[in-house]
Formats: C-alpha cells, structure tokens, sequence
C-alpha cells in the first residue's frame, strides 16, 4: 500500500475544465495527473469520426465564452487552437422560405429587422445597448470564486461589502432591470420590448439552451445576459465561433499545453472510489483496483456523479448530500449529427450567400412553438416538430470531411430524460427520424443526402460523455443553482466538506458551456489554500 504513486494532485476527468485546472496546477509546480475514464480526452468538447475520414464535433459544437484569459494564459494559439468568428453568430429559418440573419455588425442586424419592424430595429439598439451593460457588470464574477454568505459577523459584512464594491456605479434602474433578467421570462420580455414575431424568434435562437422550461417560465430571461458575456481571442462580447478541426481542437491545445507544464494524463483510467481519511482526501482507487495517492484530487465529474457516486456516503455530512440529490439535472436536449453527399439547400438561403452564412440555421419557427415543445417533454414525450439548431461545420472548416462530404451537427432542443413510454434504446430512431422530418421541411434535399447520421439521446450522453442525466450543464442553470448557490448553497467556493476535495467543472460557478472558468477558478483556489496551509504550518 505504501508504494502506490503520489502526486501533489489528481484531477478526475479530462474535459476541457479538468484540462484547464490541471496546466494551471503543473505551472505552479506541482506534480498533476489527469484520470480520463474514456480512451480519449476532451469530455463533451471532443472532435471524433462519425463516419470513414468524417469527423464531428459530436457533443459541444461552437466555442462562445472561451476565456481569453485561459487562451492567453496557456498559449493555445502555440498549441493548434484556431477559431474563426461566427458571422452571421446565429441565423433562423422560417417555415414560409424566410431566412434572418443576426450580423455581428450592429448596423447590419438593424437593417434585417427593418424589414419586418422599424420600431423594432430602433428598440433593437436601445436593448442591446443595455444588456451588453447589464452584461459588463456581471462579467467580473466568471473568473473569482462568489462570495461566501455562510460567515456570520464581519466575515459576512466583508463578503456583502466586496460584492457591492463590484457594483460601484450601477443606477437603481439598473438594479431592477438586473434583478428582472435573472428571475424574469425571456417571452415576457421580448412580448413588452417588441412587436414583430420574427424579431422576438430571432432572439429565442439564442436562449434558453440545455435548460428547463419554456421562454415563458420564470428565469428564462438570463440567457440574455449569459451569453454576453466575453469570449473569443479578443474578448468580444456575444462572440461565437468555429472552432477548426472541431470541437476537439480546444482540448487538445489545452492537453498539449497541460504537457508541456509536465502535467500527465491517462487515459482508460476510470476511478471507482475517491479515497478518504479522517474527513481529508488520499487519492483515489481505480476501476483495475490501482491506488494513487495526492493530498489535493479535483473532480471535474458533475456533483452527483461526484458525491454520490465517486465518495463514500459516510464520509459526508447528510445535508450536503440531500442537497446534492435535489441538484435539478433531468438534460432536455440531444444531439444529432450527420454526415451528407451535399450541402443543405435551406429555403430561402439568399443565392449569394457566403458559405459562412450557410454554415448555420435554427429551426424554431416561434416562442409558442418552443413553449409547445416542452409542454410535450416535460411530460415525458418526444415532440414530433422539433426545436434543432443546425451547423454545417464543414462550410468554414474542409479538414473535417473529404470534397464531395459534408458535416452538419444538429441540437435538439426539448427532449426528455425520463421517457414517459418505453425506453431510448427503443426511442432513438424515432428521434433521428423527427430531427431529419423537421430539418425536411426547411431544407428539402437533405434526407436523400444522408451517408451517415449518430443520434445521441439524453440517456446516450450519460453513458458516453458521464452526463448525470444528460444535463450538458452539470445541473440546470437555474437561479435556484447559479452564483453562491452552485453547486448547492454554502459549498460554492469549489471546496467541498471533505479536505483536498475539490470541484472543478461546470457544476461549478460560474456553471456550464466551453469556458474554462470552473477550472481556472477552481485551480487558483487550491493555490491559494495550499499557501495559506505552508503559512499556517510555519507560524
């Protein structure tokens, strides 16, 4: 038992976040190794083969809120990471031939919503404008731990005074319409700011993905501000971009960098157990029943995966697990990727379209057919029109598929985990079959197009990419579960009841997407507690 290997760290799971604390920690100096249960890395950020010489970025398919800090810090230009800005970022194709682009230049999306609505192409400006604000002062909190309101006297008042001191400047209106975008509707909203259908849809593209509830339920407004946040080698907000060679690329530039900061990784190395003593971490054990030892062990699993699965229940306090089991997972989506022998011919597509512009649509012709969508999945059922948002990623990106092949990833919006009848292994060529019906009646040519196609329903990105539940965010992003709340209150400073443990992926503020904030964040606070450990055993 003594001879089994220690590490300074362990990191359990080598998803882009898992990837991102560990050369963080190897830079530091300390030894790190990386477990990855699969025989590849990448987690859900992953570029894989769906066909002979076609690859597909077959779970996470756009880099948005990448952070610039993480892409600098870690030099992933030197290691292969090359993204291309999205534009148009998202684009909607309407049943009646209509296609709506959203231009990352301003003055571009206004004259498109002109068509339909010029007051809402002069509302448009005025509510971008304020929500890129409202967005700037959320903006601080993506790369810091929340602040701890578990303190009790001047540690409670430091927290509260540190957390205005990050709204120094905010106006009371801003207040209000802050706190209405965090619990508010999105469909409320856009109902109150604008008139035209089509405009209100063309901001529904952009929403409420991999989350519970309609646009009218209550929190769906957040999106909005979500995903203004920066992202991009330029710190853009709202950037969208394609990553080249897929998805993959940014966890290979992030393993290659981890290397090179002597950060080891195994991969078909499946942890059964994380081994505890005394209320502190000692490593982990093995699926081959191989012990490693390390002081310090990040989980980047989800929290249930994490605490009820990975850890002894002994060896944590009941309360903390009961909130951990109420976590709201439940994943409403699935993904859906095709191989085809030509490109989709999407009606309506202008003829002098670049390739850029038709290497994305969504299919969600308006907010009460998104909120007849899930009205259908909650209750266990597999709508039969679907919500699918569509990229040809092989438009931007030729290493991904051989001339006369063609790449597009489609996710399903409005699925549900728990079926009401029967099982996903029965239900999965149903849903294929829904998802190439639906993107039919848009772009007629692509069911005879079909080489290949992979569905992945909520069950299959459990199984594969160790989803709980499928929930592509580790845990709904809910306000309930956001911010001081995530993972479950009094534990969101990535630290966890038992010593040396901690969380370093999206179940983690400041939550889900290809960011690597959890990790950075999570990384920087073992540094700053092994510091203060060395302190403390000095004095």
């Amino acid at each position: 038992m003594s001879s089994a290997p220690e590490y300074d760290v362990i990191v359990i799971g080598a998803g882009h976040n898992g990837l991102t604390a560990a050369a963080y920690l190897a830079g530091a100096g300390l030894s790190t190794l990386v477990l990855e249960r699969r025989e590849v890395v990448g987690g859900c950020c992953i570029t894989e083969e769906i066909a002979p010489g076609c690859r597909a970025s077959t779970a996470s398919y756009i880099a948005s809120m990448l952070r610039p800090e993480v892409v600098r810090d870690l030099e992933l230009a030197s290691h292969g990471l090359r993204m291309v800005p999205c534009d148009p970022a998202l684009q909607v194709a309407f049943p009646d031939g209509n296609v709506v682009p959203w231009w990352a230049d301003r003055n571009r999306v206004v004259g498109e919503l002109q068509k339909f609505s010029v007051r809402d192409a002069r509302t448009f400006l005025r509510v971008d404008e304020q929500l890129k604000k409202l967005a700037r002062y959320l903006q601080p909190f993506f790369l810091e731990p929340p602040p701890q309101f578990s303190g009790r006297g001047f540690e409670a008042c430091w927290n509260l005074l540190q957390l205005g001191r990050r709204f120094r400047g905010i106006r009371g209106d801003e207040i209000a319409q802050l706190v209405s975008f965090l619990t508010g509707s999105l469909g409320e909203f856009l109902d109150r700011n604008y008139e035209c259908e089509r405009v209100k849809t063309l901001f529904l593209a952009n929403n409420v993905y991999g989350k519970h509830g309609g646009p009218y339920d209550g929190g769906s407004a957040l999106g909005l501000l979500f995903h203004l946040l920066s992202g991009g080698d330029d710190e853009l907000q709202g950037f969208y971009g394609h990553v080249i060679g897929g998805m993959g690329s940014i966890t290979q530039a992030l393993a290659a960098a981890g290397r090179k900061r002597g950060v080891e990784i195994r991969t078909s190395a499946a942890v059964e157990n994380i081994e505890v003593r005394d209320g502190c971490v000692r490593g982990v054990i093995l699926e081959n029943g191989t012990r490693l030892l390390a002081r310090t062990v990040l989980s980047n699993a989800d929290p249930k995966r994490t605490f009820l699965g990975l850890v002894d229940a002994r060896e944590l306090p009941e309360d903390f697990r009961h909130a951990v089991k109420g976590i709201k997972m439940n994943g409403p989506c699935a993904k859906v990727n095709f191989v085809l022998a030509e490109e989709p011919r999407v009606n309506g597509m202008p003829a002098d379209a670049s390739p850029a512009q038709r290497s994305l649509f969504t299919l969600v012709p308006s907010l009460e057919f998104a909120e007849g969508c899930y009205d259908i999945a909650k209750f266990g059922d597999i709508p039969e029109q679907l919500w699918v948002d569509c990229v040809v990623a092989s438009n931007v990106d030729e290493t991904l598929a051989p001339p006369g092949r063609h790449i597009m990833t489609c996710f399903v919006q409005y699925v549900p985990y728990f079926l009401r009848q029967g099982t996903w292994e029965e239900k999965r060529p149903l849903l294929g079959e829904r998802v190439t019906k639906t993107i039919a009646e848009y772009a007629p040519n692509v069911p005879g197009a079909i080489i290949a196609q992979q569905v992945l329903t909520p069950l299959d990105l459990e199984r594969t990419y160790g989803l709980t539940e499928g929930n592509i965010f580790h845990g709904d992003l809910t306000l309930e579960q956001l911010f001081f709340m995530r993972p479950v209150p009094g534990w969101s400073q990535y630290r966890t009841p038992i010593v040396g443990l901690y969380l370093c992926g999206a179940g983690a503020h400041p939550g889900g997407g290809v960011t690597g904030a959890p990790g950075h964040n999570a990384a920087f606070q073992v540094l700053r507690d092994l510091r203060r450990r060395r302190q403390e055993a000095r004095a």
